[in-house]
């Protein structure tokens, strides 16, 4: 990642592959990134939020999923103004500026006061945070009391032959062909590296009962390579 600090190199990593990015993460998945995301709009359903805050939400494609359960209004931050510009475009196609709002802001520094919004959500953005337990702690104090937080992230797949199918994979073809896609020769191979430091599962789970959410949960998705974690403050 370099000697500058993380936060920076990541937001300019992201500036530089923005407009491959979305195109890169539908093509990695097989398209099944659609359907996680579907997965944690289903789980969120239930509590019906009225307000949603999504952060590190990149080109905005769970905002959009999101807007599917009718909330009054979604705000979406992240630290790169070129992501942010991409999904602002998608919103505006979608017809989805009324209830959708993109905004640059620091997952460490929410923007908001306490107690604001009813979910806050996350896919694919904890791994990037630099410093996991600030972030979340943040998540946490912008929510309502009784809300919802619900993180999509990549994990790691146990059992055989998934895990050795996914290494190779993860550790292999996405940086090669990353690299030839994206133009940048750090960013795909950044991905697999974030994804193994990440301390996924049972330890994620204790890393969110320690922030002081309650009824932690995790949802395994396809065979492991991706859960969906859910807490309530």
């Amino acid at each position: 990642m370099g000697s500058a600090p993380k936060k920076e190199t990541v937001r300019r990593m992201f500036d530089d592959i923005s407009g491959k990015y979305d195109f890169l993460n539908h093509f990695f998945s097989f398209g099944i990134d659609h359907l996680w995301r579907k997965k944690l709009v289903r789980l969120l359903a239930p509590s019906k939020p009225l307000s949603i805050l999504d952060v590190a939400c990149g080109t905005g494609d769970l905002a959009l999923s999101l807007a599917r359960l009718r909330p009054q209004r979604i705000v979406g931050i992240d630290i790169s103004e070129k992501m942010l510009e991409i999904g602002r475009q998608k919103i505006s196609r979608k017809g989805k500026e009324p209830v959708i709002r993109l905004q640059q802001g620091d997952a460490e520094h929410i923007p908001f006061p306490d107690n604001t919004f009813d979910a806050v959500t996350v896919a694919f953005g904890v791994r990037n945070f630099d410093d996991l337990g600030l972030g979340l702690s943040e998540m946490r104090r912008v929510l309502r009391p009784g809300g919802c937080m619900l993180i999509l992230e990549f994990s790691h797949p146990a059992a055989f032959p998934m895990k050795q199918l996914y290494g190779f994979y993860s550790h292999t073809v996405i940086p090669a062909v990353g690299r030839l896609i994206s133009g940048s020769s750090t960013a795909y191979t950044y991905l697999p590296q974030s994804v193994d430091a990440f301390p996924s599962g049972k330890d994620f789970l204790e890393i969110l009962d320690q922030r002081g959410l309650v009824r932690v949960n995790q949802i395994s998705l396809t065979g492991g390579i991706a859960s969906v974690y859910t807490g309530e403050k």
